[in-house]
C-alpha cells in the first residue's frame, strides 16, 4: 500500500468540499419521525416554481436527520481517479458524535493504516511505512479556499444534510422529491429529499464560475437504532483541469456491511509511535 492510498480516506473526507474551489487559487422505512429533525424554512418563491400549496406544504417540511452518541461501522472504501484506483479497501469506522471520528484501514489480516479526525486537526499514520500525515482545518481552507470543518464532514459520514438550511432558499417539487437549493459561497446546492421517506436522497453541487461539480447520492436505507440511515455513499466530481481544460473525473464509494449507534463508547486508541516520520 503507497501513500497515496494510505491517506484514501483522507481524500474521501475532503475531496468533494474541496473539488469544486480548488481551481481557485434491507431497505426499511422508519414509521417514527426522527427526533432530530430540520425545519425547512422558505423564502417566498415565484409562481412558475412553486404552488400556494407547495409553499405550504414545504414549510411544514421536516427531513429526518440520525441522531446518536457513539457510532461504530465496518464498511468497504472504493476510489477511482485519472492517476489512482483501488477497491473495496476494509475500513473500520468509530464516532463520537461532534467529537472524534476514528478510522483504521485493514489489508490481508492487518492493520496498514489508522486515522484520527477531531474538531481541531486531522492525523494518519500508515503503519507500513511508519510515517504519518498531519493537517488542521485551517491549512486545508486555506489551500483549497474553501471553509472545512468537522461537522460537514460528520454529516456527510452519517447522511444528515452537510450545509444549514437557509431562510433565502428556495424549493421545487420534482416527482418523488423535494428539492431544497442553497446558495454557499459560490456553490449552487441541490438537496434531493424522498417524499417517501424525508431523508437526503442525493446532493448536487455546481461552483458558478468554472461549473465544476459533485453529487453525493446516498443508497442503500436500512432501519438502524429506528432512525434510517444510508448504507451506501456515492461521490461523484468533475473537474476541469487548469492546464488542459479536460474534465477530471473522480468518483468514490463507502459501503456499509454494518452499522451501530450506541449509547456506550467503543473508544479511540490512537498514538503515532516515536520512531513514525511526518511526512507532512
Amino acid at each position: 500500500m503507497n501513500n497515496k492510498i494510505t491517506v484514501g480516506l483522507l481524500t474521501m473526507s475532503i475531496l468533494w468540499f474541496t473539488a469544486c474551489h480548488k481551481q481557485r487559487s434491507s431497505k426499511s422505512i422508519s414509521k417514527n419521525p426522527a427526533s432530530d429533525t430540520t425545519l425547512i424554512v422558505t423564502a417566498p418563491a415565484s409562481k412558475d416554481s412553486v404552488t400556494e400549496d407547495a409553499v405550504d406544504e414545504m414549510a411544514s417540511l421536516k427531513v429526518n436527520q440520525v441522531d446518536f452518541s457513539y457510532l461504530t461501522a465496518k464498511s468497504k472504501f472504493s476510489f477511482k481517479s485519472k492517476k489512482d484506483d483501488f477497491d473495496n479497501t476494509n475500513v473500520n469506522i468509530r464516532m463520537k458524535k461532534d467529537s472524534i471520528i476514528w478510522l483504521s484501514m485493514t489489508g490481508v489480516g492487518l492493520e496498514v493504516a489508522r486515522g484520527l479526525i477531531t474538531r481541531d486537526s486531522i492525523v494518519f499514520m500508515d503503519k507500513i511505512h511508519r510515517d504519518y500525515f498531519v493537517f488542521n482545518y485551517e491549512q486545508l481552507s486555506k489551500q483549497y479556499n474553501f471553509e472545512l470543518n468537522f461537522d460537514l464532514l460528520q454529516a456527510v459520514i452519517v447522511g444528515n444534510m452537510p450545509f444549514p438550511l437557509q431562510p433565502e432558499g428556495t424549493f421545487v417539487k420534482e416527482n418523488d422529491f423535494y428539492v431544497v437549493k442553497q446558495a454557499v459561497d459560490r456553490l449552487e446546492v441541490d438537496n434531493f429529499i424522498a417524499e417517501a421517506t424525508l431523508k437526503l436522497s442525493r446532493l448536487r453541487a455546481t461552483e458558478v464560475p468554472t461549473q465544476n461539480t459533485f453529487t453525493l447520492d446516498y443508497e442503500d436505507f436500512r432501519e438502524v437504532s429506528s432512525f434510517l440511515f444510508p448504507f451506501t455513499s456515492m461521490i461523484n466530481l468533475n473537474v476541469k483541469s487548469d492546464k488542459d481544460q479536460q474534465v477530471n473525473q473522480t468518483t468514490m464509494r463507502l459501503k456499509h456491511s454494518k452499522v451501530e449507534l450506541t449509547t456506550q463508547s467503543p473508544g479511540f486508541p490512537f498514538n503515532v509511535p516515536s520512531g513514525y516520520k511526518r511526512k507532512r
